[in-house]
């Protein structure tokens, strides 16, 4: 038989399996009426702050551990009964110690709230936030630690701080929203996270996804000293947002009091700077692409002010160095900075700010959008620099944006072998918006400015100077350009006229009927020189004076050139200079002329034309019947004058468009005799 040691040790394993059997049979009944009656609103609401209701039936679960479900949970404020809760959610799920609800006691690990809502206010920097608790034990531990940092603001003392056990906070399919017109307005959906923080003195972190603004985002928090943070004193932290506009990363120290600040370092990249600009909702109408940026910087912010120092830029893989400053004091944002490139697209960077592209490159309407929004002063510096075709370097720019009114400036750059200024304005005002365009190529070769700009035929290739000024209303390029007004003039040294051919113009010409230019553009015109002037008035071009020199001859043109329609209406002409014969040579100086024969009846002949040497009003030889006594020889004869060169012109008129144009003679005049 069993010893009776053994028999008392079975005994014993019995009573143990029977007590926990018991317990286990005990627990739903003494969590019914003791733990969810009386305790669970209570203990959710000592912490959280806030007035706790549970309006459904509660669900004790002991298997697989032990937990009670609630419905219908809401969170509210104690001071204002009547305004919706803070926090709602249709189910919420607590796992509890099963050895505390025996006691009589509470204590939460995990609570979930399942489909919550959390309901948001307006702050005074425009953020949405929760209303803040006035109550509370998270609230009281703050204001404990509080009085530990006003302590020793430099070094507070942790030790001191509360270590109360918190736990986590789960929370599924949520949305929050915010109060718009007496109804209730979704700001994020599908939120889905977890806020973590085992101890009120231990590290916290909250990773969070959810839908905002049409984008999933995902939103990583973590801080060694939540506590010492939410008491206004310093804590190190590290944040994080990922979605697919944008991503961005903060490692740093942070202060939440009445002056708060971040400092450390930060990343951001976007695929495309635009896309950011929509989605954050700037105001950026859909327009130009704005291509990628990262931005890699020290990071510093407080007091209404953020500033990027020593900070690595890539704008479409186009690399620089700067510093940024952005300032909160004034009515709206001032950003301030310089910024210097090794190669830099000037069209990328500046269209979210102003819109530099051309004509076809650009949508209808011209966005300002950021004009209304903030106020900007950038200096800008590129060793190399593209504008569309155009290639620049050793540039210096500046782009400001004040109160409506947006510029861009190239004060100094080098293009074409020569030196470019140009500027941009967009005057927004009550009437209308207001457009001045301002360009000056000094020094620059014409072929290289041509074919930047499109132009293949009829252009002068030596170099030259171009100015154009524009400046008219409107709120499309097109009705800018057809409501314009201004100047434009060219002059150009000695080279070449691509694309035109003279002798087979004037070939053409001479045959009669009219002719595409295209028919005469299969040479080059060796040129002395070319100068334009042209006044623009309302979208068209008079040409004051168009004139090329080419040896002998000059061709000139006259007319308008309307923007609207894209038409020509020019009239022209070829005017070739040739010299006359050279007259007869004089007699030679001594002899005398053969006397002039006698008529036949009887009567003195008529005076000769005066010769050269010939004295004035002298009688003719033989006059009279006698001869003239011997004169001394004559003086030398005076050079005569060189003869007025001939001129031939061809006349002609230019018509169609600027794509197509046709010429039609219209008089031809032979060498003068």
């Amino acid at each position: 038989m069993p010893s009776p040691l053994i028999w008392r040790a079975i005994w014993a394993a019995v009573a143990v399996v029977f007590l926990a059997a018991l317990t286990v049979a005990a627990l739903p009944y003494v969590a019914s009426t003791r733990i969810v009656r009386d305790r669970i609103a209570w203990e959710m609401s000592a912490w959280s702050g806030f007035r706790v209701a549970i309006q459904g039936t509660p669900q004790i679960q002991v298997w697989p551990k032990f937990s009670a479900v609630l419905t219908d949970v809401t969170l509210s404020k104690w001071t204002e009964a009547q305004e919706p809760p803070v926090i709602e959610a249709e189910r919420v799920e607590i796992d509890l110690s099963a050895l505390a609800a025996l006691r009589g006691d509470v204590v939460f690990s995990t609570v979930r709230l399942i489909r919550p809502t959390i309901r948001t206010e307006p702050t005074a920097g425009g953020l949405l936030l929760p209303a803040i608790p006035t109550g509370g034990r998270i609230a009281r531990a703050v204001d404990a630690a509080r009085a530990v940092v006003q302590a020793n603001p430099a070094n507070p003392d942790t030790g001191k701080l509360p270590s109360d056990e918190f736990g986590s906070v789960e929370f599924r399919d949520g949305r929050v929203v915010t109060r718009v017109k007496d109804a209730d307005a979704e700001v994020i959906t599908s939120l889905t996270g977890q806020a973590s923080w085992s101890a009120l003195n231990d590290a916290a972190s909250l990773q969070a996804s959810g839908i905002w603004r049409g984008e999933s985002v995902a939103v990583d928090l973590s801080s060694a000293k939540p506590l010492l943070l939410l008491a206004g004193g310093t804590a190190p932290v590290t944040a994080s947002l990922k979605a697919a506009p944008a991503n961005f990363s903060f490692t740093g120290n942070a202060g939440l009091a009445q002056n708060a600040f971040v400092d450390g370092q930060m990343k951001f990249s976007a695929p495309s700077l635009r896309r950011v600009l929509e989605w954050t909702g700037a105001g950026i109408a859909p327009g130009t692409a704005v291509g990628a940026v990262s931005v890699s910087s020290k990071f510093s912010a407080g007091s209404g002010r953020m500033k990027l120092d020593n900070s690595e830029i890539a704008l479409d893989k186009n690399s620089g160095m700067g510093v940024l400053d952005i300032s909160f004091a004034e009515a709206l944002p001032v950003v301030s900075g310089t910024l210097a490139f090794d190669t830099l697209d000037l069209r990328a960077f500046l269209s979210a700010f102003t819109p530099l592209a051309s004509v076809k490159q650009v949508p209808d309407d011209i966005d300002n959008g950021f004009a209304d929004r903030l106020n900007l002063d950038l200096r800008l510096s590129a060793a190399h620099a593209t504008a569309g075709a155009i290639q620049l370097a050793d540039v210096a720019a500046t782009v400001q944006i004040k109160n409506g009114l947006s510029v861009f400036d190239i004060s100094d750059a080098t293009a074409f072998g020569g030196n470019i200024q140009t500027g941009l304005r967009f005057d927004r005002r009550p009437e209308g918006t207001q457009v001045e365009m301002k360009l000056l190529a000094s020094d620059i070769n014409g072929a290289a400015f041509a074919d930047a700009a499109g132009m293949k035929r009829l252009v002068p290739t030596g170099t030259g100077t171009v100015s154009l000024i524009l400046k008219g209303p409107g709120k499309a390029w097109d009705t800018i350009l057809e409501n314009a007004d201004g100047s434009f003039t060219a002059n150009f040294g000695s080279g070449n006229l691509n694309g035109f051919n003279l002798t087979d113009f004037l070939k053409h010409n001479e045959q009669g009927g009219f002719f595409p230019l295209d028919e005469v553009t299969d040479g080059n015109l060796p040129i002395d020189g070319a100068e334009l002037k042209a006044t623009i008035s309302r979208g068209v071009a008079r040409l004051d004076k168009a004139e090329v020199r080419a040896g002998k001859t000059k061709l000139w043109l006259a007319g308008i050139v309307p923007y609207a329609g894209r038409g020509l209406a020019l009239s022209g002409d070829v005017v070739q200079s040739s010299p006359q014969p050279a007259p007869a040579a004089p007699a030679a100086s001594g002899q005398q002329p053969a006397p002039a024969a006698t008529p036949a009846n009887g009567q003195p002949p008529a005076p000769e034309p005066q010769q050269p040497g010939q004295a004035p009003n002298a009688p003719a030889p033989g006059q009279n019947g006698q001869q003239p006594a011997p004169q001394a020889a004559a003086p030398a004869p005076a050079p005569a004058p060189s003869p007025a060169p001939a001129q031939k012109e061809t006349s002609f008129f230019v018509g169609g468009t600027w794509s197509t144009p046709f010429i039609s003679p219209i008089n031809r005049r032979p060498y003068a005799e």
